[in-house]
């Protein structure tokens, strides 16, 4: 027996031993659904579900015999297919106990003609044929070019029978036509065998071909939704479940596409699932949402994996926020871990609220303060403090895009102090988005008129303002329906309207951004004229003679808006927990839910409730528990989305650098910069620095957070240890290890200092110990001493990570 076998079959006998994997008794009732099916055509399949009372899958364990082979038969995973037609019955098995389902055959002998659209095309996309990295891509393969996963029908249809001379379909053999063989792989393909010989599919294309390869049939019925069963469900650590997925046409009629449609999942390490619908639970606890898709439709399978038998007592709640964390993680069985400690919070509210690190003063001062309040006097001291704006109008320079070589340096100037001043003041956000969305003037005036500058069309100024603001993706929408949301290009080109106004004017003192009245766009395709309308709304009451912009921010800032508010309360949260509700942060949609709904929902309303104060709902979030924790333990080092510790994060280029400088007491020196200036106040963000692009900052060409890079790299290591700027910076004659080294301080007390004010903490017993060998071996050389000891700190990785 292979290893893997092996080692499978130990865990699942040590789990059932243990009682942590859900079993049935030997003699549970069966349940089978449905328990009756009619099948129509030739191609039909049907999905069969068995479990047990207490709802346990046993869909891939339990038995199955047809009755009446010549009718249909059935497979080891519950598939049902058709052979002909007739009567007949499904007989299923399970420890001893046996259900059955009556079945009944019609339409092989006079079938209902295949629908291009509504049949053919699902099977080229779950074959993968149309998708971006095969013959859906924008110049095709081999000459052979489909729509986006079928986005256009009309488009397949020519590919398909018309172009190349039509040599794709041989209607004298239809089961010898190109488009089979090559399916089949029964010709050489470059894309290998996509259709099983033999299969639904491949007999389903062959009669298409053989019945005419007609464009459309009468009586076409267009499939308006789809239904997953079950749509949740608790599976145990290393249990499976058999999903099911139904098609509704527009007259109501329900058919099973379950070996048609896809299947996608958003936690592969926590439940995993194949092309055929089968759920698999992995060994890690928490949830993970099953995408599933056919025909131009989605929807999705919430799938809760718990830890079995584990419970915890609930650490106390500050706020709402540690009540919906507390609550998810009792589900899931995953204890949170204690508080961080006095010095860890300090460093990790100061580096995520103002982006710099507390001074040794700082530091003492908090850890020798007695007050039980002191972390929330600290968390209010930090959002009244300048650095705040610094920070926080840098972060967000790096969405709108304020690149020196786009708007001059006037322009990124101008919209940098605007930006800080909107920090600064707190101005609330859904007026400052107002603001940016309606931007016009001069780009030199201090203002957000610049932002527009970026971009060359109204699509690409909708589709920024969409994933900025609005937490929607909606790039995908451009050319084809979204393969993963309901918007399509109607919403596309309709959303893009508003932006039609927008143009520049050149002036004595630059470009200045002019809001036009603007007209409605064109649908590519079709030529329809798209009355202009935000997502999920009706057509817009356009001002005639106004900037449309406003009727767009109009909607926006409404009070039942459902974007705005849920897409800043998702991306303050990434921001201080280190991951979003919702991943990617900027990719809200209902096939990609939040970790934790309750929570989400909750934070919406906080910032309605706030009237879109950042800093009070920042405030929140940091007086909450939740953001207090420390770092993982035994029992939950394994949770990657709830939360229930501190996620280490590398610090941003500049944070770093500024760090750097303030705990070696040696300035950075920027070109054209007075010596002083720190990384995160400098609006210049092509001012050469290796140091910075080698740490990820962005280069500002996208308003995707993920601009920046935070992935740690061997590079950066070696950075850190050997850089001769970072050494020159440990042994400067004013810098902080020679002025320690210079003082009458004790060893002892050196080491404490290096501590304080490079992890904000004092040192351990161990820690002290080792450090102090460092003068012990230096003997009268006390300044080799101090500057070793803080390069030692100054390469670990509780330094350069926010914990």
């Amino acid at each position: 027996m292979p290893r893997h076998v092996r080692s499978t079959a130990r865990w699942s006998a040590l789990l059932t031993v243990a009682g942590l994997v859900a079993t049935s008794p030997a003699l549970a009732d069966v349940v089978v659904t449905p328990t009756a099916v009619t099948l129509d055509g030739p191609e039909a399949t049907q999905q069969l579900l068995v479990r047990d009372a207490a709802g346990l899958d046993l869909t891939r364990q339990a038995k199955y015999e047809s009755a009446a082979p010549n009718v249909v038969r059935v497979d080891a995973t519950g598939l049902v297919e058709v052979v002909g037609e007739g009567k007949t019955e499904i007989r299923v098995e399970h420890g001893g106990q046996r259900s059955s389902v009556t079945i009944e055959v019609k339409g092989v002998k006079a079938p209902v003609p295949v629908s291009f659209s509504e049949q053919v095309v699902p099977l080229l996309t779950k074959a993968g044929c149309n998708s971006g990295g095969c013959h859906g891509k924008a110049e095709g393969q081999n000459g052979f070019r489909l729509s986006v996963f079928g986005f256009d029908a009309a488009a397949d249809f020519r590919a398909i029978a018309e172009e190349g001379r039509g040599r794709r379909l041989l209607q004298s053999a239809p089961a010898s036509s190109l488009l089979v063989t090559k399916a089949t792989g029964r010709v050489p393909h470059g894309g290998g065998r996509k259709i099983a010989d033999g299969s639904f599919a491949h007999k389903r294309l062959v009669r298409w071909i053989a019945e005419g390869a007609a464009r459309q049939v009468d009586g076409e019925r267009p499939v308006v939704a789809v239904e997953v069963e079950p749509k949740g469900q608790t599976l145990a650590l290393n249990g499976s479940q058999q999903l099911r997925v139904t098609a509704i046409d527009d007259r109501g009629t329900e058919r099973c596409v379950t070996a048609e449609a896809e299947f996608e999942t958003n936690a592969p390490a926590i439940a995993g699932v194949d092309g055929r619908g089968h759920v698999q639970a992995g060994m890690t606890p928490g949830e993970a949402a099953i995408l599933v898709r056919y025909s131009g439709h989605v929807t999705v399978a919430r799938f809760t994996v718990p830890n079995p038998g584990v419970t915890f007592a609930r650490p106390p709640e500050v706020n709402f926020i540690d009540t919906h964390v507390w609550d998810k993680l009792a589900r899931l069985g995953i204890p949170p871990s204690d508080l961080a400690a006095d010095g860890t919070f300090l460093r990790r509210a100061y580096l995520d609220t103002i982006g710099t690190l507390p001074s040794a003063a700082e530091a003492r001062k908090f850890l020798d303060d007695g007050d039980p309040k002191k972390r929330a006097t600290v968390i209010d001291a930090l959002l009244d403090r300048p650095e705040y704006a610094d920070y926080w109008a840098m972060r967000w320079a790096d969405l709108l895009r304020v690149d020196r070589d786009l708007l001059a340096a006037p322009g990124a100037v101008a919209m940098t102090r605007w930006l800080r001043g909107q920090f600064a003041e707190n101005r609330p956000y859904d007026q400052f988005v107002r603001d940016i969305v309606t931007a016009e003037g001069a780009v030199t005036r201090e203002g957000p008129a610049g932002f527009f500058k970026a971009f060359k069309t109204p699509d690409e100024m909708s589709r920024a303002v969409s994933q900025l603001f609005l937490g929607v993706r909606i790039e995908c929408a451009q050319c084809h329906h979204h393969p993963s949301e309901k918007w399509g290009q109607d919403d596309y080109y309709a959303l893009a309207g508003f932006f039609t106004g927008v143009g520049r004017k050149a002036g004595p003192s630059g470009d200045a951004i002019i809001g036009g009245v603007g007209t409605d766009m064109k649908h590519p395709r079709t030529g329809q004229v798209m009355a202009a309308k935000a997502l999920g709304a009706s057509p817009a009451v356009l001002p005639p003679d106004g900037d449309r912009r406003r009727a767009l921010a109009d909607w926006m800032t409404t009070k039942d808006n459902p974007f705005l508010a849920r897409s800043v309360a998702n991306r303050l949260w990434a921001h201080y927990l280190g991951r979003g509700l919702v991943e990617p942060l900027d990719d809200l949609r209902a096939t990609n839910p939040a970790s934790n709904e309750p929570l989400l929902d909750a934070l919406t309303a906080h910032v309605r409730e706030r009237k879109y104060d950042l800093k009070a709902v920042t405030r929140t979030i940091l007086n909450s528990r939740a953001y207090q924790l420390g770092s993982a333990t035994a029992a939950n080092i394994r949770d990657e989305q709830n939360f229930s510790h501190v996620r280490p994060r590398p610090m941003p280029a500049e944070v770093l650098l500024d760090a750097l400088s303030q705990t070696t007491g040696v300035p950075e020196k920027f070109a054209g910069w007075p010596v002083g200036v720190r990384a995160i106040q400098v609006w210049d963000n092509r001012v050469p620095s290796y140091f910075l692009t080698l740490f990820g900052k962005p280069a500002r060409t996208s308003v995707c957070e993920c601009e920046r890079s935070g992935e740690p790299s061997i590079a950066q290591a070696l950075h850190l240890m050997n850089a001769p700027e970072i050494d020159a910076k440990i042994r400067a004659r004013k810098g902080t290890a020679r002025n320690l080294a210079d003082s009458k301080s004790p060893p002892a007390a050196v080491v404490e200092e290096l501590y304080l004010g490079v992890l904000a903490r004092r040192p351990t017993a161990t820690e002290s110990k080792v450090l102090l060998a460092l003068f012990e071996e230096a003997g009268d050389d006390r300044r080799a001493a101090v500057e070793d000891a803080l390069w030692t700190l100054l390469n670990t990785k509780e330094f350069v990570f926010n914990h």
